[in-house]
């Protein structure tokens, strides 16, 4: 891949990113934009949209440095599926993230209906719309160092928001092949259940070996290699089994948090070295959008935007005044939950291999409002935290 490459480009290349990431970082501790966005807007400049300075062979990594950067945040996430944090907050979660999930679905499934989006098009999106984007949240968490329990249960809906993303996703996809197409029902079912279930069946056979081995080299603390071996091992076998990586990283995490008393410090190793891997996905990502895919958004785009918002915050209310949540919860989680990108992008680009006929809407409707979703959403998600007083930044007092 790198043959003809000069070895000075690349080590100009990384260094160049590393250090525009390094100015994102900065600006967002300074500013009112959150470094994800401002990462991805730079990403944006030099990528082929605007400036096109990087080099063509980046292309091919991004693939890599997506799985690596999502299983570091499945793997984050998943520590929190701990029996000790599910009993604190685990009902609510449960509660709220359906209730937001299936909101969601439903309006905007209905509202693509009325306006003559036919069927199948309009179910594939609405599964869409459920996915969110845990690195862009969890990175908003940390910048702003959000602590309380709104925090806990954002990060607990996120944690398990994918998971029946890809349910419903995997589901609908099969319903609406069964539809189109005159292959075997079963074994498109079986297909859908292999991602979900042979994610989890591979996180729970890594996750136990791996939580006994764990901290071995010197007790009660394990190093950045093991961190590190863990990841990519993860990701590794997820993709060359054709899993859900996000989804098997989360339940390794899940594992090796609930059977392992050090876990904090593998963690933490995780947490020390996810950034250099998250500025160049954040970078690259905002470098592989197309203004094309905001041209061509359109109304159905719009439709899509407004009503993936509305069914996150008539979700959260309904499901928070049902569970009798916090009311500062009940009303601020769907907003929180805006942003979207990697998982709904998988999404489209699977819908498109599968159904080449929806291609032209699909793909650049979910393009285009990713873009949205990514560029807005992490400012909605830091605004709410402040707003509810779980960031450590100067809040402006608000009137009540």
């Amino acid at each position: 891949m790198l043959d003809d490459i000069n070895e000075s480009d690349i080590l100009l290349t990384f260094g160049g990113l590393f250090l525009l990431g390094l100015i994102a970082d900065l600006l967002g501790r300074h500013s009112i934009i959150p470094r994800v966005t401002l990462l991805l807007l730079s990403g944006f400049i030099i990528g082929p949209a605007v400036l096109d300075i990087l080099p063509t062979y980046t292309e091919k990594l991004f693939p890599v440095l997506t799985n690596v950067a999502l299983t570091m945040v499945g793997f984050l996430l998943g520590q929190r599926l701990t029996l000790k944090n599910l009993h604190q907050l685990g009902f609510s979660v449960l509660s709220l993230s359906l209730g937001v999930v299936i909101a969601t679905v439903m309006l905007v499934f209905s509202a693509l209906l009325i306006i003559g989006v036919p069927f199948e098009i309009a179910l594939l999106l609405a599964a869409i719309a459920t996915a969110t984007d845990p690195a862009a949240t969890l990175d908003t968490v940390h910048e702003v160092r959000a602590k309380g329990t709104f925090t806990k249960t954002l990060l607990g809906i996120v944690t398990i928001d994918d998971v029946w993303g890809l349910l419903i996703f995997s589901l609908f996809l099969s319903f609406v092949e069964s539809l189109t197409h005159d292959g075997s029902v079963t074994n498109i079912i079986m297909h859908g259940l292999w991602e979900i279930g042979g994610a989890i069946g591979l996180g729970l056979a890594l996750g136990i070996p791996l939580a006994l081995l764990s901290g071995r080299i010197k007790p009660g603390e394990s190093t950045q290699a093991e961190a590190l071996g863990i990841v990519f091992l993860c990701a590794g076998i997820a993709v060359w089994l054709e899993v859900s990586y996000i989804l098997t990283a989360i339940v390794v995490g899940a594992v090796i948090g609930n059977l392992i008393k050090h876990r904090c410090s593998l963690f933490h190793m995780i947490e020390k070295i996810e950034w250099p891997f998250f500025i160049l996905f954040f970078l690259l990502a905002g470098a592989s959008l197309h203004l094309e895919s905001l041209l061509q958004l359109g109304f159905i785009g719009l439709v899509y935007i407004v009503f993936r918002l509305l069914g996150r915050l008539v979700g959260s209310q309904i499901s928070g005044r049902i569970i009798n949540s916090e009311t500062s919860t009940r009303r601020w989680i769907g907003l929180a939950l805006a942003p979207q990108a990697g998982v709904a992008i998988g999404m489209a680009l699977l819908t498109s291999q599968r159904f080449p006929e929806f291609k032209s809407i699909i793909l650049p409707v979910t393009l285009g409002t990713t873009v949205f979703f990514e560029l807005v959403g992490p400012i909605l998600t830091r605004w709410v935290l402040i707003h509810v007083g779980d960031a450590k930044t100067k809040k402006r007092p608000s009137k009540k």
